[in-house]
């Protein structure tokens, strides 16, 4: 579980009041970091999730306790995207609108050419790139009554391949190239923007400490980030970027200069 943030130094420190915000694959990691960022700042909180029942559950709970009604959860497969969409459409009716989709969940893992199977690419493919794009345009009409935005959460190996790992830096490309294609085709009503993050949270069960110590030292503020680091860029794009579209900010410690 990401560790709760202090709250806003004031109590009127609350940009996203009367905003609603979705979150995709908000129950864990860097998902719900956002969710609790934005939460704490005012926000009103849809969390997808898909296998992550007891954290959805349990970050619900939570974030009701602190302020009630402020947070529904939803799940759903991208294996099934039609059942999601007109489930999310239900949804966001009945919480009269939508001012922000965050499409964060993500897969990772390696795929080495010699062994690549046909499901890995599918799998990759449809959760990485295929879900944004579908769930952009079930949240579209809300979000053109509402001049609203999209944060698409790319990566930088999106610009700077992993090796090994070619079916998901593709996936993460391909979601970059889309987040400047939607910005274009959606405008002027919908912003569109992606944010990149570098090493902000190891992957689970890797405790290589030697590769891990590797990466940080081709950063140039030789450090880890954390969850928040993206959830005060999306807080941004969602609350102070009104002039700001089609682009991609790198959230890497400088990982992306020195790489």
């Amino acid at each position: 579980m990401i560790k709760p943030e202090s709250g806003p130094d004031s109590s009127t420190d609350q940009p996203l009041s009367g905003k609603i915000v979705l979150v995709t694959g908000g129950a864990r990691r860097i998902g719900e970091g956002i969710a609790r960022h934005l939460h704490m700042h005012g926000a009103r909180l849809l969390v997808h999730y898909d296998t992550s029942y007891d954290q959805a559950v349990d970050l619900r709970e939570e974030l009701n306790g602190v302020r009630p009604d402020s947070l529904e959860i939803i799940q759903g497969s991208f294996r099934n995207i039609a059942e999601l969409k007109i489930n999310l459409r239900h949804i966001i009716h009945d919480l009269g609108g939508l001012d922000c989709l965050i499409n964060n969940a993500s897969r990772f893992y390696p795929t080495p050419i010699s062994s690549t199977r046909d499901d890995q690419w599918d799998d990759l493919v449809t959760t990485n790139l295929m879900a944004p794009y579908f769930l952009s345009q079930a949240a579209a009409p809300y979000l053109k009554k509402n001049r609203g935005s999209i944060i698409n959460i790319t990566d930088i190996y999106a610009e700077r391949p992993l090796p090994g790992y070619s079916v998901y830096s593709a996936s993460k490309a391909a979601l970059m190239s889309l987040t400047r294609s939607l910005a274009s085709e959606l405008g002027p009503e919908i912003r569109v923007n992606g944010i990149a993050p570098g090493a902000i949270l190891w992957p689970e069960h890797d405790n290589d400490e030697v590769a891990q110590q590797r990466i940080i030292a081709r950063t140039a503020l030789k450090q880890i980030g954390n969850p928040g680091d993206i959830a005060k860029t999306a807080l941004f794009l969602i609350a102070s970027a009104d002039y700001i579209t089609g682009q991609i900010i790198n959230v890497d410690g400088g990982r992306s200069i020195l790489y």
